[in-house]
């Protein structure tokens, strides 16, 4: 029996030390493994397994609005790079440079890409050249790199996996209306497939994306009470445009630039799924993300006919469900710990006094609920679960936010609470960077968006007490 609680017991409990408690999570469910390249993460089959479902299901969506899959190169030209200045320089730090090529050095330094807004507008620069060939709509799967200085599995690494859309229109209207669709679509995804709820809204100037217009955000709670960034979607304007000469003859023949965009999700959302729903046993997936939605653990499997019938099952319900018979020589006890540090929403059981009475036993990942299910009612009640589950998993997510969500209407009710309540915090805001870095410095939180949907809380800075524009959630994050 010890030996069986082996798995288990060798996961730190987030309520003694949450850093300790995800990283022995991605660890033992064998999300990833570390590599000799210090800062970069492998991904192991289980954890690129829900990457694969993220993209699916996303890539599905975006073809749904008219986006085009296209692969840029991973190089960047310094001298690209550089044309324009914003957001050049938000980058600098983080770029990783290729100076030779073989043994000889380059005649120009390449960086390899944190993100390819310039590669993409030197490619439209020269694909766009009237009204007609508007609007381009491309999105490319990727990775990126970023030279992190400190690093953590999925929530910040080196080099991660994303997908970068980048479009670009023939008005000011539509690049607007694709960044706030874009937005709306990772919102739904997060709510709907990861049962993750989302605060929708637009960053400050001076967290905005490096040469933006505008960045419009979703923020997520995590478990610990601290916010991470879920996906991005950002308003370009034409700064873009006028740096590269990204221009189009209008239907008057007058030269006009191009309006874009740029939208991303990366695997950052796996680290949100492991720390919204995770508990002391390991993961917790949400039923329609998850790569194996069902696990069949037989029991006493030697027994004649136990093996045959939990294959029968399979074979079944894998006409709706993604299913795996556990027929390891592994204890049951031992199977379902690895169920349940894997995340697999539900496990059936069944053993040779179950055939027969033609049932089995079906427990939820989530909330450890056990029924007792009939063989010929099986494949209905499972979908009966799983959809309960995926629903409840969002309630439960949402709840556990807005008890973690505080207003406040003076700095130093603000500080006290960013102190000692971790969590998101509602609190008026003048517009003025200075009492936006007055609280970063003072208090190490950030704002993390001006909602769409705004309140009025006071009428005045929580900071410095002047006329407040808007009510911004702020809070500690990832």
């Amino acid at each position: 029996m010890a030996k069986e609680k082996k798995l288990v017991e060798a996961i730190t409990a987030m309520e003694d030390d949450f850093a300790q408690w995800y990283t022995d999570v991605v660890k033992k469910a064998e999300l990833i493994a570390y590599s000799s390249v210090k800062g970069c993460m492998i991904i192991k089959p289980a954890g690129y397994a829900i990457w694969e479902n993220i993209q699916k299901s996303l890539d599905a969506k975006f073809k749904e609005t008219g986006v085009e899959n296209l692969y840029m190169p991973m190089f960047i030209p310094e001298s690209l790079l550089e044309k324009e200045k914003d957001h050049v320089e938000g980058f600098a730090p983080e770029v990783a440079w290729v100076t030779y090529g073989g043994l000889n050095q380059l005649q120009e330094r390449l960086c390899v890409r944190p993100t390819s807004e310039t590669l993409f507008c030197d490619y439209y620069a020269n694909e766009v050249q009237s009204y007609r060939d508007l609007p381009k709509v491309c999105n490319q799967w990727c990775s990126v790199v970023r030279w992190e200085k400190e690093t953590r599995p999925f929530l910040r690494s080196r080099e991660f996996l994303w997908q970068e859309g980048h479009t670009a229109h023939a008005t000011a209207e539509e690049a607007k209306e694709r960044t706030e669709q874009m937005l709306n679509l990772y919102a739904d995804f997060l709510e709907k497939e990861l049962a993750i709820p989302v605060i929708r809204g637009q960053k400050t100037e001076k967290e905005k994306f490096a040469g933006a217009e505008a960045t419009y955000t979703i923020e997520s709670l995590m478990h610990d009470g601290k916010a991470l960034q879920s996906g991005t979607s950002h308003n370009f304007g034409d700064g873009f445009a006028k740096a590269f000469g990204i221009q189009y003859t209008d239907k008057e023949n007058k030269l006009q630039y191009v309006h874009q965009t740029s939208w991303g999700m990366t695997t950052r959302v796996i680290g949100a799924i492991i720390m919204v729903h995770g508990d002391n046993s390991g993961l917790v997936l949400p039923p329609k993300i998850a790569p194996i939605q069902v696990a069949i653990i037989p029991i006493q499997q030697k027994k004649e006919g136990v093996l045959d019938k939990a294959y029968e099952l399979k074979e079944v319900l894998s006409k709706n469900f993604k299913v795996k018979v556990d027929d390891t020589d592994k204890s049951p006890g031992w199977k379902f710990s690895e169920q349940e540090m894997r995340g697999i929403p539900v496990r059936v059981e069944i053993g040779p006094k179950d055939i027969e009475a033609n049932k089995c036993v079906v427990v939820r990942r989530d909330n450890r609920e056990k029924y007792e299910v009939s063989l010929d009612d099986l494949e209905t009640k499972l979908g009966e679960i799983l959809d309960t589950m995926q629903k409840e998993m969002f309630e439960r997510a949402k709840a556990h936010r807005d008890a973690h969500t505080y207003e406040v209407k003076n700095y130093e009710e603000f500080k006290d609470t960013i102190a000692n309540k971790p969590g998101f915090v509602k609190a008026m805001w003048c517009g003025d960077m200075a009492c936006e870095d007055k609280i970063k410095e003072e208090t190490t939180a950030t704002s993390r968006c001006i909602p769409f949907k705004q309140e009025r809380i006071a009428d005045t800075c929580v900071c410095c007490g002047n006329p407040a524009k808007h009510m911004v959630y702020w809070g500690k994050a990832y």
